[in-house]
């Protein structure tokens, strides 16, 4: 559908196309709004202003995102870029040699690469926060998987809370390896205070940190940003970032660029 062809909506369908169509993809750029809902793009630009004064979008670089702090539920995003996240998890467990010591945080992406390191690795230690990944990892005897005790959220099938924090504390690893609500130039975030709150610990207590993320999440700021881009080592990512800020910190950062695609790849 092209703004030549298509049928002309009024600006309040327009902004329900824009809500209906965020509500599958989180993030999306100003030319494919333009193109889903047939208009220009600055008609788009104009019904994005609109939209977030009312509280019901947050603007990105170059396009629009749910609104801050907003996030579907673990069950609504595994549904989500499924090629991307395995691909994602593919070139993490490349890096994790056997016999290492992972923290893996909650999440869609992470469940993902559990699975994959149930699959490829010998003789792991993971200690994880999330329901879905100790299960996925589980599935290798020889691992030994560690779940934390914490108060449990159906929402992300997880555990948090001060006990979570205190048994992690007490933990040291090689390698983390966590997802992102989303990326921006103050480092990766979570939508959930009390969840992110578990992940800045798990940084602190690995040598190394993985950043698993799909570009949804390029440019898209929520509640609590765990870890400044300095002490992350890598991100992997389907696409490289297009926001000149983020890069910019992720130079500052030294962080380790990895393009889940056919090729490595590390921003110079």
């Amino acid at each position: 559908m092209s703004a030549s062809s298509a049928k002309k909506l009024s600006k309040e369908e327009r902004h329900a196309l824009i809500s209906d169509v965020l509500t599958n993809a989180p993030t999306l750029r100003i030319s494919e709004l333009a193109k889903k809902a047939g208009v220009s793009t600055e008609t788009i630009r104009r019904d994005l202003a609109e939209l977030e004064g009312r509280g019901l979008i947050s603007r990105t670089y170059g396009g629009a995102s749910r609104p801050l702090n907003v996030e579907p539920k673990q069950s609504e995003r595994e549904k989500l870029f499924l090629h991307q996240r395995d691909l994602i998890a593919s070139y993490a467990v490349n890096l994790i040699e056997d016999g290492a010591v992972i923290i893996l945080g909650s999440g869609s992406t992470t469940v993902h690469v559990a699975a994959q390191l149930a699959a490829r690795k010998r003789e792991l230690t993971i200690f994880t926060d999330s329901i879905s990944a100790a299960a996925a990892a589980a599935v290798n005897p020889l691992f030994k998987v560690h779940l934390c005790p914490g108060i449990y959220s159906a929402e992300e099938n997880c555990v948090y809370g001060p006990e979570t924090i205190h048994y992690l504390q007490r933990v040291y690893a090689n390698w983390a390896i966590l997802g992102a609500s989303g990326l921006t130039e103050e480092g990766p975030n979570n939508a959930d205070l009390q969840i992110g709150l578990s992940y800045q610990v798990m940084v602190q207590r690995a040598s190394k940190t993985i950043i698993v993320a799909d570009h949804s999440k390029i440019s898209r700021q929520s509640v609590f940003t765990y870890a400044p881009w300095q002490s992350i080592d890598s991100l992997i990512i389907d696409t490289p970032p297009y926001d000149e800020e983020l890069i910019s910190a992720l130079r500052l950062g030294n962080v380790n660029i990895i393009e889940a695609s056919e090729n490595w790849a590390r921003l110079k």
